[in-house]
């Protein structure tokens, strides 16, 4: 299959390799020359064959916004557009609507994987009407992990973004659960060697996770996060995560609390945080700041 790919960052760059990998042909636009195959969308847009899919893995909001309404100008009724990026749902929604006057189908797919997603595959959660997912079946399943799970069609357009915030909320409330035991071991005496607490939990507790993993990884870099400063960014799914709650009358006080403490981080020097931040670092690349 044919695919044009916008945005070959973090995450775009890993993805148009792992679509290679399994076969298909991946065109691939970015700003930056140095890594794109096109200088332009248009030029990306004139070697792609009919019917033509784009796929966008450009920032939230503005960026995915200018996009769009280019596409919308270039591609042709029967094309399809895939936003993978971290949207709002509700943008979604709009974003096919407009599309759709062309008879341009939309489809929105959130995506989790981070910098591993390489190696490990992407989980997809997709959004959209069944023919247009249908059709892109065959790049679902070479980002996919192997395996009989990590992809679904979540629902109509907006789910699959949808799903995906509420993935990021959940992942907001496992990193402080993670990060409040490490604070509270590394504060008393009498447990000297946190960071092995920590690796013995990978085997055989109920607490047993990637994210586990990934603290521990983080911990052998840096043992006591003496380099980090408690500082954590929010990507802004957490509190799109909460403004749904609120909307829906859903309790959820564990996500809620987790996206706050991160505001808190903001005027202090977390402990919690110097965690928090480690393990953004770990799954995505993330910035952290650095002490001094």
């Amino acid at each position: 299959m044919q695919l044009g790919l916008i945005g070959l960052g973090k995450m775009g760059g890993n993805m148009r390799e792992r679509i290679r990998r399994a076969g298909h042909t991946v065109i691939g636009y970015d700003r930056n020359t140095e890594v794109s195959d096109v200088k332009s969308l248009e030029e990306l847009v004139e070697k792609l064959e009919a019917p033509r899919t784009v796929w966008v893995m450009v920032p939230a909001g503005t960026a995915t916004q200018g996009v769009i309404d280019e596409l919308k100008d270039l591609l042709s009724e029967g094309d399809t557009v895939v936003d993978g990026g971290n949207s709002r749902w509700t943008d979604d929604e709009k974003h096919a609507a407009e599309l759709g006057v062309k008879g341009i189908g939309f489809v929105d797919a959130g995506v989790s994987g981070g910098v591993w997603g390489l190696q490990n595959g992407y989980a997809l959660m997709v959004g959209g009407d069944k023919e247009h997912v249908d059709r892109l079946r065959p790049i679902f399943d070479a980002l996919k992990p192997e395996g009989p799970y990590g992809y679904v069609h979540a629902g109509r357009v907006g789910a699959g973004h949808f799903s995906k915030m509420v993935h990021n909320g959940i992942e907001y409330a496992m990193m402080q659960a993670y990060a409040e035991g490490w604070e509270l071991l590394e504060k008393v005496k009498s447990v000297d060697n946190v960071r092995e607490v920590f690796r013995s939990w990978q085997e055989g507790t109920v607490i047993r996770s990637w994210l586990l993993d990934l603290t521990v990884n983080a911990l052998d870099e840096d043992e006591h996060l003496d380099k980090l400063r408690g500082y954590a960014e929010d990507s802004g799914e957490g509190r799109w995560t909460v403004e749904a709650a609120i909307d829906n009358a859903v309790p959820l006080p564990a996500i809620t609390a987790s996206l706050f403490a991160r505001f808190a981080s903001r005027q202090d020097d977390s402990p919690q945080m110097k965690m928090i931040a480690a393990l953004r670092n770990q799954f995505g690349g993330h910035a952290v700041e650095k002490k001094g």
